[in-house]
């Protein structure tokens, strides 16, 4: 049965939301009409006319990339131009695009994240934590009979998270006073008459893209006709999250050891890499895609190598006087994993829904840097 759009991306953001994107980045719906249903979803780092014509053949009315397929403004869209065909060849089949770019990068189980676990690090934490998810307190009053229903509902919703610590809450009794004018079908006495009831007061914490769902659900499970609760904006924030992640291997091993290991498992044939072959190393700092903004951070953390992509001669040379060893596995190889990661979590997602809807794994999308 189809699904929405909106609602599936409301899924993605509740992993990846969009506050944790750079500023100068692009995120969120690039093409399309999120109102719209798909029977299918398909996931893709990059977005191209191969993974566009993928779509096409498996019904898929929803693309999921990483990278933003438009990134910076457009002047034109030009039909006897590639992007400008590929825009168009979506626009015209109703197809919708969303993008998670830096959000994920930055998110608690995103490209970095997936990278470090990847490698079978140990004590990971985030390389950059400049990123936080921001929280609110969500207070309601219930009649005592329903209190449970209420805050298990919330919880099941997302609420009451503090830390690795879920269905956190807090109540108290106390009494409140009403009275239901008419037109009201008071749960509770009657019309004209003032009430005063026994009444639990319910508290709990929500991460700000969880909120307007744990309304939804708190007022489904209350009995009042209106429901009466308080929405506070919170000065703590939910962990720390940020770029790149920085842990342990299990052991010491050489830096030639750690590059079979990482092209090992990162799928490629070969590395660019600066520093000594023979150094020992164990505290492992990654960054997936473009990451030599960290290259600083991967130093001050201790980290003995910095894996990442993209780096140019300068940022080597850089690495370099700081001695720090440097392995470059290529951009597409170091946030390619995420792929995987991101289609298991919207088929678990979906399955918790009862959606069925498939997702798919693009087969379209390839690294188009090779080397000879």
């Amino acid at each position: 049965m189809p699904v929405k759009c909106q609602t599936i991306i409301s899924l993605i953001e509740r992993l990846a939301p969009k506050s944790l994107a750079e500023d100068w980045d692009n995120v969120g719906i690039q093409v399309g009409d999120q109102t719209l249903e798909t029977g299918a979803v398909l996931v893709s780092l990059d977005l191209n006319p191969q993974v566009v014509s993928e779509a096409l053949s498996l019904g898929a009315n929803l693309v999921v990339t990483h990278h933003p397929v438009i990134f910076k403004p457009l002047k034109n869209i030009r039909a006897d131009l590639p992007m400008g065909r590929m825009l168009t060849d979506i626009i015209k089949n109703d197809i919708v695009v969303y993008s998670a770019h830096t959000n994920l990068d930055s998110a608690g189980e995103g490209v970095n994240q997936v990278l470090a676990e990847l490698l079978e690090l140990e004590e990971i934490q985030v390389l950059n934590p400049e990123k936080s998810e921001k929280l609110y307190k969500i207070v309601v009053f219930i009649p005592d009979s329903h209190a449970n229903d209420v805050g298990q509902a919330m919880t099941k919703a997302g609420a009451g998270w503090i830390g690795n610590y879920s269905d956190c809450t807090f109540s108290v009794k106390g009494k409140g006073t009403f009275k239901a004018t008419e037109g009201c079908s008071p749960f509770i006495g009657q019309v004209g008459i003032l009430e005063e009831t026994p009444e639990i007061r319910l508290e709990t914490v929500v991460k700000e893209n969880q909120v307007n769902r744990v309304i939804k659900a708190m007022v489904n499970a209350h009995p009042y006709e209106e429901v009466a609760y308080d929405l506070y904006p919170l000065a703590n924030k939910a962990g720390e999250l940020g770029l790149g992640r920085v842990g342990r291997l299990k052991q010491v091993i050489k830096l030639s050891q750690f590059m079979d290991l990482a092209k090992k498992l990162l799928k490629v044939a070969e590395v660019r890499y600066c520093g000594d072959l023979e150094a020992e190393v164990r505290k492992i700092a990654v960054c997936g895609g473009s990451g030599a903004s960290l290259i600083h951070k991967a130093s001050f953390a201790g980290a003995d190598v910095f894996l990442t992509g993209d780096i140019k001669y300068h940022e080597a040379q850089e690495a370099a006087a700081l001695g720090l060893n440097l392995v470059d596995a290529g951009h597409f190889a170091t946030e390619n994993p995420v792929v995987e990661k991101l289609a298991q979590y919207l088929e678990s997602a979906f399955a918790v829904e009862d959606f069925s809807v498939p997702v798919y794994i693009s087969k379209s999308n390839y690294d188009v840097v090779r080397y000879y």
